[in-house]
């Protein structure tokens, strides 16, 4: 039966895709049994809500009546929401790499009935242009090699599938030198943009993971030269057209080398990571725009992405009205009209307002003019009234399409990011924020079955979607420690520990080492992925081991100690291969070689003082632990035997199996904690 399936299903990507003249199936095993009767290649398009240029193609290609006939006459139709299937869009995202190509989306993949790619592309405009080819042009002749040529198909998909299947399974055992974090951080600042921040060129992305690795090598070494490039990037990003100046929250990528115009998508993880990054260099600088843009940009998800529940919405679009970015631009004339011609100069100055434009004819607010000459606390009091009036104004406006599904690896760095700066800021309304939205994944997320829970990847309109991910269980069990860090609340360590059982229970490779993207009993896909490497999010073996040395140091149990190395040793090749997405997994080497523990003995009140230093000192390989006076350590913990001194709450900083003397005054313990820091 030919018609469009995707009414029923819940994912807002997909919903956009329900009324398509196009006869699009979801991915699954009906999807490719009826691939195989009818003997019809796949036509695989990969996207997500937010993506402008999926917008683009869906307009041009997936609406209209005679190209959806071409589809629906020679392929079976599967659109794939990539955040509800990361493991999906990540295999034949990885197929058209090694087609030679360049990934993005939407992701346009041609696959056999079996669902083995043999070629690909992303956007194709409905006609010829950009110097490629039409897309109808595209699927007459893919449909016809098919049918004509099945040897040029053959070839193709069995060299994609043997290298799909050997990029998995190839394992680069090795053993890391403590000097890795260093170099690597001396190879990144090289290729950094000396003016703007970021890599050189554009498009530009914020790469969080590499500028916390320079940032983590900065705090090792006190090199100057590893603290330039990060806090250039944050100024910039901070005041470029990348941030939502009104409302607060940064778009996905400047397609600029100036962090002036976005793709004006906001993603939940984008967010999640620069609130970590801003929160850890700003505990060190103490720069006020740090402070604000993390303020803002949390109170941006609380107000606009904050979901029934407590948990986390994934994105806002690019588009509204089908234009995009017009919910964000501003013309002159409208500044003029908002305020006093006083008032209207001011605003325009700051945010760089002019009758020509800076984009497309309209203005994307900015202040990128004082990205190295910050706005003083006054200029700031003067313009946030000003700002408040514009953000008002702009609320009346058609707003861009909001997908609220609830993703798991995603809160879980949104939760981690809350608490470790509800923590460093002092504000308790942010660690519950991060809190609730714990409870919510592990509660609604994570059903009972047989007595087991099992988490789920996906959630919305009380649905849920697909068994977790590897990144899903990573994520949350990092979650867990930061809030067990944030509250003292040892139940926290205890959820890590189950999800890191429920890793190891289904997701763990014994042959090689390191964990499996998909779980063992996750419905079949043709390859079972294992990497090591970021993509816009940290990989799940990249940031394990980090989080399983934080749970040898807060747990006593030495087996996490052993499983860190593991995943660290089973990857460790990759780095003679490419250093760039290994950000988080170098990240993770440098906590395993040097973690600081602070021992606070007292209880959470009594101790507060001293944790409120610990966590605005920084130091991201640092694990804060509260014992009450009296409390035994294992054995074989550094602190074992350790009480208070002179019955006040007190603390020690332990590195590797040493010790401070007993700190009881927050300065003191500062200084301890930053000579543990640099090893």
């Amino acid at each position: 039966m030919s018609r469009n399936f995707l009414r029923a299903e819940t994912s807002p990507y997909l919903l956009q895709h329900a009324d398509n003249p196009v006869h699009w199936r979801p991915w699954g095993e009906e999807a490719l049994a009826a691939a195989k009767k009818e003997k019809k290649p796949i036509l695989l398009s990969v996207g997500y809500a937010a993506c402008h240029w999926c917008h683009v193609m869906a307009h041009e290609s997936f609406e209209d009546e005679g190209v959806a006939a071409v589809m629906n006459e020679h392929f079976v139709n599967i659109k794939v929401d990539r955040e509800e299937r990361p493991d999906i869009d990540a295999i034949y995202m990885s197929a058209l790499h090694l087609l030679g190509q360049q990934g993005g989306w939407p992701l346009t993949m041609f696959l056999t009935p079996e669902g083995e790619p043999f070629w690909g592309g992303t956007y194709f405009p409905k006609d010829a242009a950009y110097g490629r080819p039409g897309f109808t042009d595209v699927l007459t002749e893919v449909a016809r090699i098919f049918r004509e040529e099945p040897a040029k198909v053959y070839k193709n998909r069995t060299a994609l599938t043997k290298a799909l299947e050997e990029q998995s399974a190839t394992a680069r055992p090795g053993e890391p030198t403590p000097q890795v974090p260093v170099v690597v951080a001396e190879k990144l600042a090289e290729l950094m943009d000396p003016e703007n921040g970021g890599i050189r060129g554009a498009p530009k992305f914020p790469q969080v993971p590499l500028l916390t690795l320079l940032w983590r090598a900065h705090l090792r070494t006190g090199r100057d030269e590893f603290a330039a490039p990060v806090t250039r990037a944050l100024d910039h990003m901070s005041e470029g057209g990348i941030y939502d100046h009104l409302g607060g929250g940064f778009a996905r990528y400047s397609v600029d080398e100036f962090w002036l115009a976005p793709h004006f998508e906001k993603m939940l993880y984008d967010n999640a990571l620069l609130i970590d990054l801003l929160t850890l260099v700003w505990a060190e600088t103490k720069k006020p725009l740090y402070e604000r843009r993390v303020r803002e940009t949390i109170e941006w998800i609380a107000r606009e992405m904050t979901v029934d529940g407590g948990a986390f919405a994934a994105s806002l679009d690019a588009d509204s009205e089908g234009v995009e970015g017009k919910f964000y631009v501003w013309s002159e004339a409208e500044i003029d009209n908002l305020f006093t011609p006083g008032e209207a100069t001011l605003f325009k100055r700051f945010y760089g307002v002019t009758g020509e434009g800076n984009w497309e004819h309209t203005n994307i607010l900015n202040r990128l003019a004082r990205a190295d000459a910050p706005v003083t606390a006054e200029e700031e009091a003067a313009l946030d009234p000003l700002k408040a009036r514009a953000f008002a104004e702009r609320d009346l406006r058609v707003k861009p399409g909001f997908d609220d599904k609830v993703l798991a690896d995603w809160n879980g760095l949104a939760i981690a990011a809350l608490a470790r700066a509800g923590a460093a800021f002092g504000e308790d309304e942010w660690v519950e924020m991060a809190a609730s939205a714990f409870r919510f994944v592990m509660e609604t997320m994570r059903p009972e079955t047989n007595g087991h829970g099992r988490l789920h990847h996906a959630w919305r309109e009380a649905r849920l979607q697909h068994i977790a991910m590897a990144d899903d269980l990573a994520n949350m069990a990092d979650a867990g420690v930061a809030l067990a860090e944030a509250t003292g609340d040892e139940g926290y360590v205890a959820e890590a520990e189950s999800l890191i059982a429920e890793l190891d229970a289904h997701y763990r490779d014994t042959a090689n080492g390191g964990y499996f993207f998909t779980a063992d009993d996750a419905p079949a896909l043709i390859v079972r992925r294992r990497t090591v490497a970021d993509d816009a999010t940290p990989a799940a073996n990249g940031t394990l081991p980090g989080t399983l040395t934080k749970l040898a140091l807060l747990t006593g149990k030495a087996d996490y100690f052993d499983r860190a190395d593991e995943v660290i040793r089973s990857f460790a090749g990759e780095l003679q291969q490419n250093i760039f997405p290994l950000g988080s997994y170098i990240a993770s080497l440098d906590t395993r070689l040097r973690p600081a523990q602070v021992v606070l003995i007292g209880s959470v009140a009594e101790t507060a003082d001293l944790a409120a230093a610990v966590f605005a000192t920084s130091c991201p390989a640092r694990v804060l632990m509260r014992v009450a006076d009296g409390t035994v350590l294992p054995q074989g913990h550094p602190a074992h035997g350790k009480t208070a001194l002179d019955g006040k709450p007190t603390a020690y900083v332990c590195a590797g199996e040493t010790c401070s003397l007993p700190v009881t005054e927050v300065d003191a313990l500062v200084e301890e904690l930053k000579r543990a820091r640099a090893g």
